[in-house]
């Protein structure tokens, strides 16, 4: 199976020719699928696969994490160049997502719900355990054991006059069941990760975790790329996740590079950034 990054807000050095974004997007390719897990804040995920050899018009599986415009706003590009693949996501009651930082930056960043009642036959809504593929699975319970991430507090549900704090109902996990362990995509992790792992754990019991892809949220304010909680707080993740039976972790976008450097430190050779361009073999 290979991985590749199709968009994150970064990109390989000798990848000039890629867009970044403040976004996440992979491309899951095996004998029996091809999938995309999440689409980036915009269209240049495509216009990016056809530099990286990938034809998005035979994707054959559109995986959103959740509602969130970094993760699905292009969808509606996606929609345009293929005429076939499903598209799952979890059952989210609202569209009203909001960013406020403080009252000092406030804008929506849900998706947008006319792209739901334009191609309603497209979508697949998911509030279930269940298999989409051949040995791919969609988690939607996920426990609140550990503490969710600091940099939560800036996002909202429903009106943005109701401060009320978003639940991420609407996010999901996605895991490839192979014959020696699973690969995980947790897109932003907003259930925070070991939350997330603990799910996939419960669910395979005695099966090994061969990777994690996806981002921790561990940035605070994405403009200016500050880190939600201190360098002790990241450091003790670090530390816990090295606990799991967890081969290799690859990560990105909203983790920031200010945490990411902290966790490198504390995990070494366990975790590796997956910037837009790389591709690695499961």
């Amino acid at each position: 199976m290979e991985i590749i990054s199709m968009i994150e807000n970064t990109r390989l050095k000798k990848r000039k020719d890629l867009h970044k974004e403040h976004g996440l997007s992979f491309s899951i390719k095996s004998e029996d699928f091809h999938l995309l897990f999440d689409t980036g804040s915009t269209g240049n995920f495509c216009a990016n696969g056809k530099k990286l050899d990938i034809d998005s018009s035979k994707i054959t599986h559109l995986i959103i994490s959740h509602h969130h415009v970094d993760h699905g706003g292009g969808i509606s590009t996606f929609l345009e160049v293929n005429q076939n693949a499903k598209i799952f996501l979890r059952k989210s009651h609202t569209e009203k997502l909001n960013l406020d930082i403080f009252g000092l930056i406030k804008r929506p960043v849900g998706l947008d719900d006319t792209i739901f009642e334009l191609n309603p036959q497209r979508f697949v809504f998911i509030d279930q355990f269940c298999e989409i593929a051949p040995n791919v699975f969609i988690l939607t319970d996920i426990p609140k054991i550990h503490p969710m991430p600091i940099g939560n507090r800036h996002l909202y549900m429903d009106e943005l006059a109701s401060k009320k704090p978003d639940d991420f109902s609407h996010e999901l996990i996605m895991v490839v069941k192979q014959n020696n362990g699973l690969v995980v995509f947790t897109g932003c992790s907003h259930h925070g990760i070991l939350n997330m792992i603990d799910a996939v754990l419960n669910h395979f019991h005695g099966l090994p975790i061969r990777a994690v892809f996806g981002g921790f949220h561990l940035i605070d304010i994405p403009l200016i790329n500050s880190m939600a909680g201190n360098k002790a707080d990241v450091e003790i993740l670090g530390k816990a996740i090295l606990n799991y039976p967890i081969e290799k972790v690859y990560t990105g976008h909203c983790t920031g590079l200010k945490a990411y450097k902290i966790l490198k430190k504390v995990m070494g050779q366990k975790l590796e950034y997956f910037s837009t361009g790389c591709r690695v073999e499961m």
